[in-house]
C-alpha cells in the first residue's frame, strides 16, 4: 500500500493472469460477461472511500456471443483505491472481490482480503507491493497479488493489457461503421442543402485563384477542412460522453428508447415537418470570417457549409452518431471520418476537373425526393431501437406482427410517394416521374410485398435480426393461423411448457422441466439463452431447423430454455442474495444467470448442456456452434450416454 498523508492510504491490488486467460473490468458493459466488483466490508466507523476504485488500462474486444464490446484484462493488472482512515484504532481493511475469468469457458470466483493498516507514522515513501496465492488470506501489511491458473481455477483480482486494440472483430466493426458513414456522406451530398453548393464552390475557387494549380490547392484545403470539422465533432462526442459511456448507453433500455425518439425527430425533419437549423447568426459570423482569404478564410468557408447545410446533414450525422454509440471507443471519430470524406471528395475532384461540372444533373425537386427517402429509412430504423427495448423488458407491446405491420406501412407509403401519388411540404409540382424514380418505387414496392407474408409466418431471412423472432408474436404461426397455415387443434402442453422455436416443447422453469423429463424418462437439453441474444436466434434458425437436428430435439430430449436477460421481477418471497456472487437476485433473468454461474461456472449464451433427469451432466457444455453436423454429433453423444 501507499501512504498519502497522515490519514489517507492507497490500497494497491496487483494481479497476474496466466497465458490465454482473461478477466473483466469493473466497467465492462451490461449484457456481457460479469464485471470485477470490489466491496469494502468494514468501512463504517473506520474509514471512508476517496473516489472510485481505479484500474489500469483494459483491452476492449467485441463479443460475438453477447454482441457488445467487453472490457478485459490479460497478463497483469493493477487496481488502486484511496481510503481516508477516520478511526485511529482501525487495524485492517476487509475487501471482498468477485470476478470472472474466461478461456474456452468461464469461472466465477471471489476472494476476501484482510489488509493490515500501517501506523500513522509511516512515511509516504514507504510503498510495499508483494504477492501471495489466491488460496490464502492475507494477514500481513501488503495487498496481495492473485494468479489465474487454468488447471487449478485460480483467479485474479484483475488483469490488464496496455496493448493496442487489434482484435479482428473490433476492426471489422469499425470498418463497417466507416463504410456505412461513407455512403451516408454520399446520401447527404444528394440533398438540396449540399448538392447546389458543388458548382458554386468549385466555380468560386477556379475564378478567384490566379492559376489552375492555386484553384486545385484551395479546393483541396477546403475538402480537408470539411473532414477536420466533422472529425472534430466525432472527437468531441467521444470526449464529452466518454468512449465507455457511449457503449454502456447503447445497451441500456432507456437509451434505446431515447434513440428511437431522436430518429423519429430526424425522420420528421426530413419529411418536411420542420427543419433542424443552427442559429442564422452563426452562419453570418462565419461568412464574415470566410472573407478574410487564405487558409483561415477557406477553413471558415468549410465551417459555413457545415452550418448552412445542417438542416440536411444534421439528421444523418445524428443517426450515424447513434449507430457509432453501439460500438463505443473511437467509432464516432471513424464514422465522422467516413462521412466527411464522402462529402469532401466531390469538391476536390470537381476542382481538379472542372469540365465534369457539365455532367452534373441540374438541381431540382429530385433533391428533396432524396431527403424524403432518407426520412422514411430513418423512421423504419427507429422502430428497431424501440423493439430492442421491448424485447429486453418483455412488454410484448411491439411483437413481430406489429413490427412488420409498421414496416409494411412505412415502405408501402414510401412506394406510394415515389409513384407520385402523394406530395410532402417541400416537394415541387410533379407532372411526370423519371425512370429512376419509377425504378426505385418498384424496388420499394417489391420489398413491401416481400414483407407481407411475414404476417402469416414467413421467416423473412432477408431482414433476419431486425424484426422480433417468430416466438415473440401474437401467434407463433402468423396472423390468423393456429398451425403454420392450417387449422390443427391446439396441442396439449405439459405444465409449465410452451411451444418454442420450430414448435419445440420448451420449459422456461428448470424444476418443472426436470420433473417432466423424469416422468417421460428422457435426457434434458439445458439451453441458457437470452431474448436479445442474436447468436441464440442464429442457432435456432440455422442449426436447430436442420431436419436431422430438429428430430432429435423433438423426440429424444426435453428442452429447458432459461432466459438470462428476462427483466421481469421475481415475487418478493423468491428474491435472494447470491451465495456465489453476493449480488441481489431480483429478476427472473438474474435467477437463471446466477444458476448458470453457480452450477456451471459460466455466463455465456448460448450455452448448451445435456443432463440426465437427476441433473447430472452427460456432455461437456458447448456454446455457439454454427456447424449443424458438429452440433448433431455432440447432441447424439449426450443422448447415447443417457441410454447406457
Amino acid at each position: 500500500m501507499e501512504k498519502k498523508s497522515d490519514t489517507e492510504v492507497v490500497l494497491i491490488f496487483d494481479a497476474v493472469i496466466e497465458h490465454e486467460w482473461h478477466m473483466f473490468s469493473q466497467f465492462t458493459p451490461e449484457g456481457g460477461s460479469l464485471p470485477t466488483v470490489f466491496q469494502f466490508k468494514n468501512a463504517k466507523g473506520n474509514y471512508e472511500l476517496v473516489g472510485k476504485t481505479k484500474e489500469s488500462p483494459y483491452k476492449k474486444v467485441y463479443s460475438d456471443i453477447f454482441e457488445v464490446d467487453e472490457y478485459m484484462f490479460e497478463n497483469k493488472a493493477q487496481f488502486r483505491q484511496t481510503i481516508k482512515v477516520t478511526n485511529p484504532n482501525a487495524k485492517s481493511v476487509s475487501v471482498y472481490v468477485e470476478y470472472q475469468v474466461c478461456k474456452e469457458s468461464c469461472i466465477q470466483q471471489d476472494k476476501t482480503f484482510e489488509i493490515k493498516l500501517p501506523a500513522l507514522a509511516v512515511k509516504a515513501s514507504d510503498v510495499t507491493t508483494t504477492t501471495t496465492s489466491v488460496d490464502t488470506t492475507s494477514t500481513q501489511e501488503e495487498v496481495k497479488t492473485d494468479t489465474v491458473a487454468s488447471s487449478e481455477t485460480k483467479t485474479t483480482t484483475a488483469a490488464a493489457s496496455e496493448k493496442p486494440i487489434g482484435k479482428q472483430e473490433e476492426k471489422k466493426g469499425l470498418f463497417m461503421i466507416f463504410i456505412l458513414a461513407f455512403f451516408s456522406g454520399f446520401a447527404a451530398l444528394l440533398t438540396p442543402c449540399v448538392f447546389p453548393m458543388i458548382p458554386m464552390t468549385v466555380s468560386f475557387f477556379t475564378k478567384q485563384s490566379k492559376t489552375k494549380a492555386d484553384g486545385i490547392k484551395n479546393a483541396i484545403i477546403y475538402g480537408v477542412s470539411i473532414i477536420l470539422i466533422y472529425v472534430l465533432l466525432g472527437s468531441l462526442v467521444t470526449a464529452v460522453f466518454g468512449a465507455d459511456a457511449l457503449n454502456a448507453l447503447s445497451t441500456n433500455v432507456w437509451f434505446n428508447i431515447i434513440f428511437f425518439v431522436l430518429l423519429v425527430v430526424f425522420a420528421a425533419s426530413f419529411l418536411g415537418a420542420f427543419e433542424i437549423m443552427l442559429p442564422n447568426s452563426w452562419a453570418n459570423k462565419v461568412d464574415r470570417q470566410a472573407d478574410r482569404g487564405g487558409i483561415i478564410g477557406i477553413l471558415f468557408m468549410a465551417l459555413a457549409l457545415a452550418i448552412v447545410s445542417f438542416s440536411c446533414t444534421g439528421p444523418i450525422v445524428g443517426t450515424l452518431l447513434v449507430e457509432a454509440a453501439s460500438k463505443g471507443g473511437i467509432a464516432p471519430i471513424v464514422g465522422m471520418l467516413g462521412f466527411s470524406l464522402a462529402l469532401a471528395l466531390p469538391f476536390m475532384l470537381f476542382a481538379m476537373f472542372p469540365g465534369w461540372l457539365n455532367s452534373l444533373p441540374k438541381s431540382g425537386g429530385w433533391l428533396n425526393t432524396v431527403k424524403v427517402v432518407l426520412g422514411f429509412l430513418e423512421l423504419a430504423l427507429a422502430f428497431k431501437f424501440l423493439s430492442n427495448a421491448d424485447l429486453v423488458l418483455q412488454l410484448h407491446l411491439l411483437e413481430r406482427e406489429t413490427f412488420l405491420a409498421i414496416w409494411i406501412t412505412i415502405f408501402g407509403t414510401l412506394a406510394y410517394y415515389l409513384f407520385g401519388k402523394i406530395t410532402l411540404p417541400h416537394d415541387s409540382p410533379l407532372s411526370h416521374i423519371s425512370v429512376g424514380r419509377l425504378s426505385l418505387g418498384l424496388l420499394v414496392l417489391s420489398f413491401t410485398i416481400y414483407l407481407i407474408p411475414g404476417l402469416w409466418g414467413a421467416p423473412l431471412k432477408l431482414i433476419s435480426g431486425f424484426p422480433p423472432p417468430m416466438t415473440y408474436s401474437e401467434s407463433p404461426y402468423g396472423v390468423g393461423n393456429s398451425k403454420g397455415g392450417g387449422t390443427a387443434s391446439a396441442q396439449i402442453l405439459p405444465d409449465g411448457a410452451h411451444l418454442g422455436a420450430h414448435d419445440l416443447i420448451a420449459f422456461e422453469d428448470y424444476e418443472k422441466g426436470m420433473a417432466y423429463a423424469k416422468s417421460v424418462n428422457k435426457p434434458v437439453l439445458l439451453d441458457f439463452t437470452g431474448f436479445a441474444c442474436v447468436n441464440c436466434r442464429k442457432m435456432e434458425d440455422y442449426v436447430w431447423s436442420k431436419p436431422e437436428v430438429l428430430s432429435l430435439l423433438k423426440d429424444k430430449v426435453v428442452l429447458i430454455s432459461l432466459y438470462v436477460d428476462d427483466k421481469r421481477e421475481l415475487p418478493e418471497n423468491e428474491k435472494y442474495t447470491s451465495k456465489e456472487t453476493g449480488k441481489e437476485i431480483k429478476t427472473i433473468g438474474n435467477k437463471w444467470s446466477d444458476f448458470q454461474i453457480t452450477n456451471y461456472k459460466a455466463n455465456a449464451q448460448p450455452y448448451y448442456i445435456v443432463l440426465d433427469s437427476e441433473g447430472n451432466r452427460l456432455s461437456e457444455p458447448v456454446g455457439y456452434t454454427p456447424d449443424a453436423t458438429e452440433y448433431k454429433t455432440w447432441l447424439e453423444n449426450g443422448i447415447a450416454k443417457f441410454k447406457k
